[in-house]
């Protein structure tokens, strides 16, 4: 019954989503003419949420919050925008954008949370933590006195040892395609088949890991069931296979408050039943998307409850529902289905939005119509970005999907640890401080000697020694992770999100580098160009007197892009000598999200001119202003970082104005969609693309109230301007906003 006319094959024995996907869905290669707008039903219930959305607009960023109850599965009962109304029904508390406290990863994070919006959290669930190990706590019990002191001065920065981690997929098309029966007897099997094994320390933990995760699938179950809704079988229409992945979802960020909990790879999934709806009559194109809206404003309402450190970390509030579109087949077709035209055409139908954070799997053999209605939504919303799907199927298959930002997993077969980044600007400035902090004067690394500040830097000299202190920052690093990672599977694990996993998924670990393109440019002056040293009354370096002329990163010149290949391979090939948590398979990636503010706030002047606590270019882009030899030199820049050893992704924020792209719509489209072929075919991973002037984001930092919904890509994601703080406003009118080719 519910698999009606589906072609059967692999998956209707073991549980394959893939297999079923490429076996049934329905490549278009068409243009967006089909498309229609949205209906009176999904212009009420949008209407109840932009009104929903300014109150909380105007109540600081956070409309309400229930400080008395811990967020889980089963801690709310149901809620609506509009009840009766809602398609896709389910809320994260019992009201629209009211936020549930999730001390698990961090109790006293909870408590500085709720008082920040005027909240004291209740003292039931102070009484519940107060014997109860948190993740933070754990994370601290054993921490180093060394990765204390590198967390606090901000050499390592965003670590998730006070959040959850995020960055985790659930497969949550295996709802819709099996129901919740199926998916928990095979649990239950994996469970028995692993408990023949020795007794070893994985396998007891892997146990216990099984019977956390079958607890929760068993409480999704009576969750959907409050809705009305019977998830223990597989989904018999279109409606209900959204609805049962969404509930999945929804039960995943319940139940975990992560950095990035993306919903996934789900545009072919659903196209399949959409097209099996029209063919037997009980849908048309103008109720597909009525179903694909409704969905979207869903996501749309997820919120957590976060501290203003958090926010001052990650800006606008961002919860990163990645969304993951198009890509081609291994076999070499296009995965371009109607629903990926569908999901684009919510971004007119309910406006530019930061979430869902919608990308493009891009590829050469993409079919032009959907290249073309891309860069268009690109041009009128800047709310898209794009990745390689040509590079990143060669490793991870054509069933992945996009965690967080630009990170690739295999979906439902492979999980990350999230490790936030490495500041690489202030190792340089340790190793001309011998191993001391520039600001604080804290002893970080090993005591080394500080180079002298009456003659020039010597480039091979300082080279050397930066290699030194770089392998010690990464050991450094990866032990830090471990502890963290450690810590969070004992007491904040996800697992409802880890049970729509294969029981045995191969682990990532992300680590990340921030100031890739400062600490470029400063071995490039000191190599190039005159560098003197000054030193403060402490006898430490804390500025430079550069004299002369010197490549910089982003202008297409070897000599400085090459210092930057050099770095993020040698980082790289450092992490990989320390043995990870439960085997994880090394990853980095060079994104900042929007902390390239904070971070360059917490180090000192660099030698390529930067002075003390101004920003860093975001992600792997270059210095502002400093790619002053037009769009296609700086793209041809970053196009030379190698993916191999930056699997975790490469993140590239691109802003150029509509009239260096053409004179009208039509110019701008072709113009956009060579460029992005012509940067991918370089091998480039990911590109944010913002078509815009300076001058428009000035005019909306200055009067917010005309720009309501003006939307815009930062590092990896989109966010509403008006969301950022004023420095971080500031730092994105002060990127480059190209203005030739």
């Amino acid at each position: 019954m519910e698999w009606r006319k589906f072609k059967k094959g692999n998956w209707t024995n073991t549980i394959d989503v893939s297999d079923f996907i490429k076996l049934n869905y329905t490549p278009y290669c068409g243009d967006a003419s089909f498309l229609r707008g949205k209906t009176k039903r999904t212009e009420r219930v949008f209407e109840r949420v932009q009104e929903l959305l300014i109150k909380e607009n105007e109540n600081g960023g956070v409309l309400n919050v229930d400080p008395n109850h811990v967020s889980s599965l089963l801690t709310f009962g149901p809620g609506y925008v509009i009840e009766g109304e809602d398609l896709i029904v389910g809320l994260q508390t019992d009201e629209p954008l009211k936020r549930a406290v999730n001390p698990f990863a961090g109790y006293r994070n909870a408590v500085q949370a709720c008082k920040a919006y005027g909240y004291e959290i209740g003292e039931n669930v102070t009484n519940e933590f107060k014997y109860r190990t948190t993740h933070n706590t754990g994370v601290f019990r054993v921490y180093t006195d060394t990765m204390k002191k590198a967390r606090h001065v901000g050499i390592l920065t965003g670590l998730p040892d006070a959040y959850a981690r995020g960055r985790i997929i659930g497969d949550y098309r295996r709802i819709a395609l099996y129901g919740m029966d199926y998916l928990i007897e095979q649990r239950q099997l994996d469970k028995k088949r692993i408990g023949e094994r020795d007794m070893d320390e994985d396998t007891i933990r892997l146990l216990e890991d099984i019977e956390r995760q079958l607890e929760f699938m068993k409480q999704l179950v009576v969750m959907a069931g409050q809705y009305g809704c019977d998830i223990t079988r597989p989904a018999s229409n279109a409606q209900e296979a959204i609805q049962w992945l969404y509930f999945g979802y929804l039960g995943a960020v319940k139940e975990q408050n992560g950095a990035a909990n993306s919903i996934g790879r789900i545009s072919a999934f659903i196209d399949i039943y959409i097209q099996r709806d029209i063919e037997e009559g009980n849908l048309d194109e103008v109720s597909a998307q009525e179903l694909v809206d409704d969905l979207i404003i869903k996501m749309r309402l997820v919120r957590h409850l976060r501290t203003p450190e958090y926010n001052e970390l990650f800006a606008g509030d961002p919860v990163w529902v990645t969304c993951s579109l198009a890509g081609m087949t291994e076999d070499g077709k296009p995965m371009v289905t109607k629903t990926c035209f569908r999901f684009l055409q919510t971004l007119y139908n309910l406006g530019p939005s930061a979430e869902p954070n919608i990308t493009v799997l891009w590829a050469q053999d993409l079919p032009e119509g959907f290249k073309k209605f891309c860069a268009k939504v690109s041009i009128d919303t800047d709310s898209i970005q794009y990745e390689n799907d040509d590079v990143m199927r060669k490793d991870f298959g054509d069933d992945y999907s996009i965690a967080c930002c630009v990170s690739a997993m295999k979906t439902g077969k492979q999980m990350q640890f999230f490790g936030a980044r490495c500041n690489l600007a202030k190792v340089l400035l340790m190793t001309l401080n011998g191993g001391k902090d520039e600001i604080y004067g804290e002893q970080i690394a090993p005591e080394g000697e500080v180079f002298a500040a009456d003659k020039p830097l010597v480039y091979e000299e300082v080279l050397e020694r930066f290699k030194t202190y770089a392998a010690w920052m990464a050991k450094l690093y990866v032990n830090t992770m471990n502890v963290i990672h450690y810590m969070h599977d004992r007491y904040a694990y996800e697992r409802l999100m880890m049970s729509l996993h294969d029981v045995e998924p191969e682990r990532l670990m992300a680590f990340g580098i921030s100031g890739l393109s400062v600490l470029a440019d400063s071995l490039s002056a000191i190599k190039y160009a005159k560098v003197t040293p000054v030193k403060d009354e402490r006898g430490l370096i804390v500025d430079f007197v550069t004299e002369g002329e010197f490549p910089k990163y982003g202008n297409d010149d070897d000599r400085a892009d090459e210092i930057a290949q050099w770095i993020t391979e040698f980082f790289y090939d450092e992490l990989c000598k320390t043995k990870t948590y439960r085997g994880a398979k090394h990853t980095l990636s060079i994104l900042t999200i929007t902390s390239n503010v904070v971070y360059g706030k917490k180090t000192g002047s660099t030698p390529d001119g930067r002075k003390a606590g101004e920003p860093f270019a975001p992600g792997a882009n270059p210095m502002h202003g400093r790619d002053a030899e037009g769009a296609l030199a700086s793209l041809n820049s970053v196009a030379k970082l190698c993916y191999d050893c930056c699997q975790d992704g490469i993140s590239n924020t691109f802003s150029i104005t509509p009239e260096t792209l053409g004179h009208n719509e039509d110019e701008r489209v072709e113009k956009l969609v060579d460029v992005l072929d012509g940067y991918f075919v370089q091998h480039a991973h990911h590109l944010n693309v913002n078509v815009l002037n300076r001058q428009k984001l000035i005019d909306a930092m200055n009067n917010p109230a005309l720009y309501p919904s003006l939307t815009i890509r930062v590092s990896g994601y989109a966010v509403n301007f008006n969301k950022l703080t004023k420095d971080k406003q500031l730092e994105v009118i002060s990127r480059t906003f190209h203005e030739k080719m």
